[in-house]
């Protein structure tokens, strides 16, 4: 976390190389803490185990970028801690890792298909992500909404992770902001912390190959309660997009548009 910015890496053949061994050595992990999670932290120790091995994983993953990729990065502002949402920008599987491996009690909305991946689904649901299923049309929204309530009255929401933009998207690429924040913002009554970042230019949306240097993600002011949920997204958007394209071209990035 104190590595200093820089621009991408070059490509060349041992950059794929070695994200193939870095890809190995994911499935790897994940089986390995997975299996060793299930038995001696989340049978025993419930949602507190869940989220012990979801913090191990992530940060394996992180020090193995390190290792093998020689990709770091860097944290600029105030990871929160407390319960709250996270609006963040999303580029790679690189900016899920960074987040979760802050927030000692995570969980995303996801779409419905990714808690059917092996291990990674189960602790997933257990650590108190949220499913949204997009076939279910304007009443996803209301299951969605209907199932943050109740999480919030039971053991509470943590730091509920959502990315507002509905999916990965490549450097410069922009997408008008989804209202499901805005909504979830004024179901729980919780405050939103804008997160921006330039960690796409390194490992992109497609995940191949991955090149070195020291991304960053940077943690803004969190955005009281109080907002109408348009003018909540079009804050986020603003704040969001703004200091992702400066973070973007500290890294030597320039948009074709």
């Amino acid at each position: 976390m104190s590595a200093t910015a820089t621009r991408p890496g070059k490509v060349t053949a041992l950059t794929y190389v070695r994200t193939a061994i870095y890809y190995v050595h994911i499935a790897l992990a994940t089986l390995a803490i997975g299996s060793w999670g299930l038995v001696f932290q989340a049978l025993p120790h419930g949602r507190k185990g869940v989220h012990r091995v979801a913090s191990r994983w992530s940060r394996q993953l992180l020090w193995a970028a390190k290792i093998w990729l020689n990709l770091r990065f860097e944290i600029r502002g105030m990871p929160p801690t407390g319960d709250c949402l996270i609006g963040a920008k999303h580029q790679s599987f690189f900016d899920i890792l960074i987040i979760a491996s802050l927030a000692p009690e995570r969980a995303f909305i996801m779409k419905k298909q990714i808690l059917r991946v092996p291990i990674m689904g189960w602790f997933a649901w257990k650590a108190g992500c949220i499913p949204i299923d997009r076939e279910k049309g304007s009443e996803a929204m209301k299951i969605m909404l209907a199932e943050v309530r109740a999480r919030q009255k039971g053991e509470g929401l943590g730091q509920l992770i959502i990315y507002p933009e509905g999916t990965r998207v490549h450097p410069g690429e922009k997408r008008r902001y989804k209202p499901g924040i805005g909504a979830v913002y004024e179901a729980t009554g919780l405050p939103v912390v804008p997160v921006a970042t330039n960690v796409g230019l390194f490992w992109n949306k497609r995940g191949y190959p991955i090149r070195s240097g020291v991304g960053v993600v940077e943690y803004l002011p969190p955005i009281a309660p109080g907002l109408s949920p348009l003018a909540l997204v079009e804050r986020l958007e603003a704040e969001v997009e703004g200091t992702s394209d400066r973070l973007m071209a500290e890294a030597g990035f320039t948009s074709k548009g």
